[in-house]
């Protein structure tokens, strides 16, 4: 059904450090590519306590092996005290690692060992279209694009036992924070601004709850990897720009599940805002896969003028519309972006089935566009 195009190996040296939410497939990436490796799996309650219980016995078992072997931790932020156990065993002995996790929060809290830079910090994002032999792009729309969840016609039951699983695990057991209710609100408030300006206060009022408190929420959600910001395209040539960065869940159907987004129909405002989010994710992932330094920002102007994505130092505009068919309106953000950077490429994805030029923008169908980007002919 899929297989994943994450070289690991390739790109394993010393260390690593593998990041990715929840069900992503980390540990199956891991067991599938590394077979013969030593493993520990920290979400086995023996374990993980034997190891809080004597971290020094991590590194009392590793001590005697040949210098290569690979160790595999995964859930490195269930006992982060076995970072110092891993950067002795690397200095000293020549073991390489690779040390999985779900979470960054409890990492930086602890002030945790980062392993002076031995181990490459790289991620794993959820399946993407060159992974999915029988691709289906109203399914990926609805179900989101996490193993598990786009395997299955409806998502809905798997989709509410993974929320139900992190506000258990990830907040209420860790301590998050003091008020469970109030953060969980605070998840659909911040689903239903997906892929929207993030805005403080006004979601601070939706959760009754004051606007630090929404900021310190935001910041947990990205340490746990359920969600990331895209920065404001700040560089003014005529127009003000807004500087405030947007917000996306990790995944899309994570967003439509708190929404209760739960039966998408084309041609609706919610298929659309779900339908933009599915596209960035696919280009934040081709990004982080090919290690490029590209920016990924968008351009928002004080007159409502607005491009969804802006590819580095305006070397690409693409603008993102479900539409089944282009309208002159559609291209509005682009024209008016070019205008200030006349040498950007510019491209509009939508369901319009045909891709064609049209003056200076490119219409590109939305599954042309996905072949075009893992192939490397966007940027």
């Amino acid at each position: 059904m899929y297989k994943r195009i994450f070289d690991i190996e390739n790109q394993l040296d010393e260390g690593m450090f593998l990041f990715g939410a929840r069900q992503v497939g980390k540990s199956t990436l891991l067991q599938e590519r590394f077979p013969d490796a030593i493993y520990y799996d920290l979400l086995i309650d023996t374990v993980r306590k034997a190891f809080k219980r004597n971290p020094d016995s991590f590194r009392q078992a590793l001590i005697d092996k040949p210098a290569g072997t690979l160790v595999i931790v995964d859930e490195i932020q269930k006992v982060p005290e076995l970072l110092d156990g891993v950067h002795w065993l690397m200095v000293n002995r020549g073991l390489h690692f690779i040390l999985s996790g779900s979470s960054a929060r409890k990492l930086k809290r602890s002030g945790a060992n980062t392993l002076g830079g031995r181990a490459i910090p790289r991620t794993l994002f959820p399946l993407v279209w060159k992974e999915v032999t029988d691709f289906q792009i109203d399914k990926a729309v609805q179900n989101g694009m996490i193993p598990r969840h786009y395997l299955v016609d409806d998502a809905t039951d798997r989709l509410e036992g993974y929320v139900e699983v992190y506000l258990r695990e990830e907040i209420r057991d860790e301590a998050a924070v003091q008020d469970v209710e109030a953060f969980e609100q605070f998840m659909e408030a911040a689903a239903i601004s997906d892929g929207e300006m993030i805005n403080y206060s006004n979601i601070a009022s939706d959760c009754g709850v004051a606007a630090k408190t929404v900021k310190a929420y935001y910041q947990i959600l990205k340490d746990t990897l359920m969600g990331y910001e895209v920065p404001a395209y700040t560089k003014e040539v005529k127009r003000k720009v807004v500087q405030a960065p947007k917000f996306y869940y990790f995944d899309v159907g994570l967003a439509n599940y708190l929404m209760g987004r739960h039966h998408l129909r084309r041609g609706s405002d919610d298929y659309g805002h779900a339908f933009e989010h599915l596209v960035m994710q696919e280009i934040i992932a081709y990004r982080g896969y090919n290690r490029r330094r590209e920016k990924i920002s968008y351009w928002h102007t004080y007159n409502d003028q607005e491009v969804d994505a802006i590819i580095g130092d305006a070397k690409v505009a693409i603008e993102i519309k479900s539409s089944e068919e282009v309208k002159t309106r559609h291209k509005n953000g682009l024209k008016a972006f070019k205008e200030e950077h006349p040498d950007c490429r510019l491209i509009l994805i939508s369901l319009d089935p045909i891709t064609r030029p049209s003056g200076d923008i490119e219409l590109i169908y939305v599954l042309d566009f996905l072949k075009m980007l893992w192939s490397g002919e966007i940027f």
